[in-house]
């Protein structure tokens, strides 16, 4: 029995400029299943995604799936695309499996943790303070270079990369130190500067997106520190839940999130289109 990809729809043009096509998984005429491809808002033509993919329970366990994830690879290089992306929810072992045979390779992963209701104490000789306008000039530009250079270490073209860093950045730091929502602080250890916290707070919980031990600080429990001022700082916002983002590859921080309690819920994966 053959397995292909039947349009549903024609392709549609979207609004932000991408294009999407739904299809139909089929075995020979019937269908069994739906994939939903489109291109990226921000890499734009050059990146594909797989929005959606899934066959019904009695067709599973069959090699459907691959097949159907291995053509719309085909698809995508049709629309002139160099890389595929997707996601997987963390409790979804088997489209990680699928994507992993595949040759898709995790770039980073979702996590967030549930906090109680009293707000962790910093360690002795550790303290915590707003950063300043002084500060804020040479810690953005590195900021900026750190997280174009994560993305470069992970298939993204160098022009690209950068261009999204500087785009997000100036996205949530439109007003700089004073943007609302956005908590930038400095940790000092014994009257010494030793690490930075980038928090925001939103709506539904807080969200760190930039934590950092100077390097010739690290190792000192430092990075622990920090994270337990993003909780306080999360509490103290009336929040209950904080998440964050890590890189693939960084295990020092993988291993504190997991010791301090957070939990993976969302992998997100990339293959290159040759």
């Amino acid at each position: 029995m053959t397995t292909t990809l039947r349009p549903a729809e024609p392709l549609q043009q979207n609004a932000d400029g991408t294009r999407s096509r739904r299809y139909r998984v089929c075995v020979n005429s019937r269908p069994v299943g739906a994939i939903h491809l489109a291109t990226h808002p921000v890499f734009g033509d050059a990146v594909a995604r797989v929005l959606d993919l899934r066959v019904e329970e009695p067709d599973r366990r069959r090699g459907r799936g691959t097949v159907a994830a291995l053509a719309a690879e085909e698809v995508a290089r049709g629309w002139g695309c160099r890389r595929i992306e997707a996601a997987a929810p963390a409790g979804a072992q088997a489209a990680l499996r699928l994507a992993t045979a595949l040759g898709y390779a995790v770039r980073n992963r979702a996590m967030e943790k549930t906090l109680g209701d009293v707000p962790p104490v910093l360690p002795g000789g550790s303290l915590a303070r707003p950063m300043t306008e002084a500060e804020f000039g040479p810690w953005l530009d590195q900021a900026r270079r750190d997280y174009a250079q994560h993305w470069i270490e992970r298939g993204v073209p160098q022009e690209q990369a950068r261009a999204k860093s500087d785009r997000d950045h100036a996205t949530l730091l439109p007003e700089g130190l004073t943007t609302p929502g956005m908590f930038l602080s400095v940790l000092e250890h014994e009257g010494t500067p030793v690490g930075t916290l980038w928090l925001a707070v939103r709506d539904g919980g807080a969200f760190v997106f930039d934590v950092e031990t100077h390097a010739a600080h690290r190792g000192k429990g430092h990075g622990r520190t920090l994270m337990l001022l993003a909780e306080a700082q999360t509490l103290a916002e009336g929040k209950r839940t904080i998440g964050l983002n890590v890189f693939a590859g960084n295990t020092p921080a993988e291993r504190l999130y997991a010791s301090l309690g957070y939990e993976t819920t969302q992998y997100f994966l990339y293959k290159p289109l040759l």
